[in-house]
This record gives C-alpha cells, sequence and structure tokens, in this order.
C-alpha cells in the first residue's frame, strides 16, 4: 500500500480548515481476500514516564476522521488480484476542536475540559529542536487498511496497513492572562533587593520589580514567523533617607524555558499551576524543561517618579500621592522623640519599563501552548534586569507566564459574500433603534372657505 498526498512535502505544515487530500493505491503481490478498506486520520499523544521497575508507554487517540469509501468503490468479489492497481482517492479538513469524547477523564473544571478538546500540535517530529522530550510525542497520521473479518467470532484482522504522517499546527487564539499567586511555583512574578552603595556601606533602600504577564506571541500558520510581545515591568524604590536616589537600570537580558509535562494517565487541572509533583505526586507524571536566550529589544530610559508614602499621606492630609520633580518640600514630621534617622523616608520612587521581547524561531522550532489529556506545553520568559547604586550593582531575575498562540488563516478574503454574524445583525437592530428621529407637528393648511378640515385634507 502506498499513499500519495496531493502537494505534499515533508516540511508543509496543515493548520486549522487545511485540506489534505490524495490517494492511496494498492498493488498486491498475491491474489488476497478482504472484506473493508479503511481510510483514517489518526491524532494520537503518546508519553513514557519511568515507573519503579519498568517504563510505562501510555497512548492516547484523541482524533479519528474516517473518510467513507462507497460500496461502488469496492471490488466485485472483494479479492485483490496480484498485479493489479487499486486507487482510492480521500479528503480530510483538519479540525478547529475535538469531539468531547476525545476527554473523558475528571476534570477540575470547564475551562481545562475546553483546553483538552483543543487539537493539540505536533510534538517531537519537526525538522528543528521543538525542546520535546522523548517522553511526550503528539502525531498526526493518514492510515490505509485492509481488514478480512473472521466468520467464527466475527472479529476484523487487519492484513494491510501503511501510514504517512504530517505536521499540523492548528489555531490557537490568545487566552486570559493567568492568574498567579504564591503557591504557584513555576513562575516569580515579584522580585526585592536591599540596596548599598558598597558592600560595607548602609542600606540605601530597597527595590522592587513586578512584571505582568505580556500578550501573546502568536506563530504564523506555518510557524515560519511569530510576532513580537512586550513586558510590563513596574519598578519600586523604597529609600532609607529622604536624599538616596533611586538606582539605575543598566541591562536586561532575557531567555525562554519551554516546559513539557506528561503523564500515564489523565492530566485532571493546569499542571504548570501550583506545585506539579507535589499536589499530583511523582508516581507516572513528569516534566521537561529546554531553555534557550532570547532577543530583548530596547527598553527606553528610565524615568523615576516620586511619590507619598500612605504613611505620609495619613500624617500630612494631602489628597494626591504625587510630587513633581520640582517638588522640594516634604510633609512636616510628626511630633516624635525619634531622632533623624530613624524616621522613615516619605516618599518612594516607582517607574514603568515596556521591554521588548523576540522569539528564535529561526533556531528552534515553537509549538503554540496547549494542555491535552496527557501531555502539555508551557513557556516561562525570564528577565534579568541590572540595577546599579553607586559602585554596587544587584540582579533581579522574574519569571513571567508567556503564550505561545497560532494565527488563523483567511479562508474568506471577501467578507461581503458571507451572511451576517449574529452580532452584526444584532448591532444593526441597535442603531436602528437609536437612529435619531425627527419628531414636528404636522402642517394643517385651511381652506378659505373656513370649513373644517376633513381628514383627507391633513
Amino acid at each position: 500500500i502506498s499513499i500519495h498526498i496531493n502537494n505534499h512535502y515533508h516540511s508543509r505544515v496543515y493548520t486549522t480548515g487545511s485540506e489534505v487530500s490524495g490517494q492511496v493505491t494498492i498493488t498486491p503481490q498475491t491474489d488476497t481476500r478482504f472484506d473493508t478498506l479503511q481510510i483514517v486520520l489518526l491524532g494520537t499523544s503518546k508519553t513514557r514516564t519511568d515507573a519503579v521497575n519498568i517504563p510505562q508507554t501510555t497512548s492516547h487517540t484523541f482524533l479519528k476522521l474516517i473518510m467513507p469509501i462507497p460500496e461502488s468503490s469496492y471490488p466485485i468479489p472483494r479479492r485483490l488480484e496480484a498485479g493489479l492497481k487499486y486507487t482510492l482517492p480521500f479528503t480530510f479538513v483538519i479540525p478547529s476542536t475535538l469531539t468531547l469524547n476525545a476527554c473523558s477523564h475528571q476534570v477540575a473544571n470547564d475551562s481545562v475540559q475546553e483546553h483538552h478538546t483543543r487539537l493539540p500540535p505536533t510534538i517531537g517530529s519537526w525538522e528543528k529542536d521543538d525542546f520535546a522530550p522523548h517522553m511526550s510525542r503528539v502525531q498526526y497520521v493518514i492510515k490505509a487498511r485492509v481488514y478480512v473479518d473472521d466468520a467464527t467470532d466475527g472479529s476484523s484482522t487487519k492484513i494491510m496497513e501503511a501510514g504517512e504522517e504530517i505536521k499540523v499546527l492548528p489555531t490557537v487564539p490568545e487566552d486570559a492572562p493567568l492568574s498567579v499567586t504564591k503557591h504557584d511555583d513555576l513562575y516569580v512574578m515579584s522580585k526585592s533587593k536591599t540596596l548599598r552603595k558598597t558592600i560595607i556601606s548602609p542600606k540605601t533602600g530597597k527595590v522592587t520589580i513586578t512584571a505582568a504577564q505580556p500578550s501573546a506571541s502568536m506563530l504564523s500558520p506555518d510557524g515560519q514567523t511569530i510576532t513580537s510581545t512586550t513586558v510590563p515591568l513596574h519598578l519600586e524604590f523604597e529609600p532609607i533617607s529622604i536624599d538616596a536616589r533611586p538606582p539605575k537600570i543598566t541591562g536586561i537580558s532575557s531567555k525562554v524555558t519551554a516546559v513539557t509535562y506528561f503523564s500515564a494517565g489523565g492530566i485532571n487541572h493546569y499542571p504548570n499551576l501550583k506545585d506539579w509533583h507535589r499536589s499530583f505526586g511523582s508516581d507516572g507524571r513528569g516534566s521537561y524543561s529546554s531553555t534557550i536566550s532570547v532577543t530583548t529589544g530596547h527598553f527606553g530610559q528610565v524615568k523615576w517618579s516620586r511619590h507619598l508614602t500612605a504613611q505620609a499621606r495619613r500624617d500630612s492630609g494631602y489628597g494626591s500621592d504625587s510630587l513633581s520633580s520640582s517638588d522640594t518640600d516634604l510633609p512636616p514630621r510628626p511630633t516624635s522623640k525619634k531622632t533623624k534617622g530613624n524616621l522613615p523616608s516619605p516618599i518612594v520612587h516607582s517607574a514603568q519599563l515596556q521591554v521588548p521581547i523576540q522569539l528564535p524561531v529561526q533556531k528552534r522550532t515553537f509549538v503554540p501552548t496547549f494542555h491535552s489529556c496527557i501531555t502539555s506545553r508551557v513557556y516561562v520568559l525570564w528577565l534579568t534586569v541590572t540595577v546599579v547604586s553607586g559602585g554596587n550593582s544587584a540582579h533581579l531575575t522574574l519569571g513571567v507566564p508567556l503564550q505561545i498562540g497560532v494565527s488563523g488563516t483567511d479562508s474568506h478574503p471577501d467578507n461581503t459574500a458571507l451572511p451576517p454574524s449574529f452580532e452584526e445583525t444584532e448591532q444593526a437592530d441597535v442603531d436602528e433603534y437609536l437612529r435619531p428621529r425627527v419628531m414636528s407637528i404636522p402642517t394643517i393648511d385651511f381652506h378659505h372657505n373656513g370649513a373644517l378640515p376633513g381628514y383627507t385634507d391633513i
């Protein structure tokens, strides 16, 4: 059996809505009786975990599309004659979602269920390294099979089979940002450090850097290009004394870690939240991490602004927490027996940074973030910020979630040919209801004869 896919080549990538068509050719060497022919597109995920004595392998078929073969295509009688060539055409379309039967195990909530019914991308079969370990694989294969039925028990025996693997990168939209808490060990959203001008000098203050999750980096449907993203950073410096100046930001370096989770059984919620091994146990579950440096763009000049602390605002009665750069009058100190050195600084310095990030798709294959029943892939973006206070420098490293999605293809370039969507129809009704109307009293022309006008005269 041989399988030919139209316009196919080894590095071709199929995405949501892509058509996969071709023909199966059967050339038997001997006369072969059969009962059924089957052409199927299979999506399978496989994991391998190291058990106590024997490695445990798990396979999960999440997609099975069977090509209908009409009875008229079968030879009569159902015998494949040696030397003859039999050709069967097929056509498949990569679906946008899986059926609910693809995820039949217990899950924590509907959000996990929704992710498990999305198509996962191909894992482990790309030409460039895709950060995947040997313990996790996702494959899409077109298979052609020939079966013969057993007359005694009615079972079917496979007597011939061939397969052709394809690479799939399904459309993945941007999801809402994660709600990261202190219990989520994979991420570090905020970091603080005490600063000194020299190693032996007194403290000048404490700097805190807090990151927010950036917008998703979106792959093109073929995976060859990816959009850049920007990480928002909030910097805060709490000086020990009023005259302490905020530190300088001299550099930011970055790297990204791809984390692949795999399990021998169904994963019931997101493995990247909380502690993967502590929450679920180490038996039958594992993770693999791989890291690569990424390009950090120019983040511009850091402009610090001064604000009153909450305590200083309460003591002074100020209604605003901001001070302009020319504000040098500080709120009066409360009467206290403390000395000047013991008084906390009533101001805090803050700044905002936008750090551009570009992933190196020319060096590695990046697949989208996904969660399936037995394997998942997430990304952590590590940012190391170098701050300098006097002659002493410090490094603060943050780890933020980075989602990678896949843009959809525009299969309908002429949107005017499509029927209006529900939202468009609803908006048209709203616009019609809110359209301004001119209300006026109708003009009545009286006849010269002085008679009252009739209804037809109005």
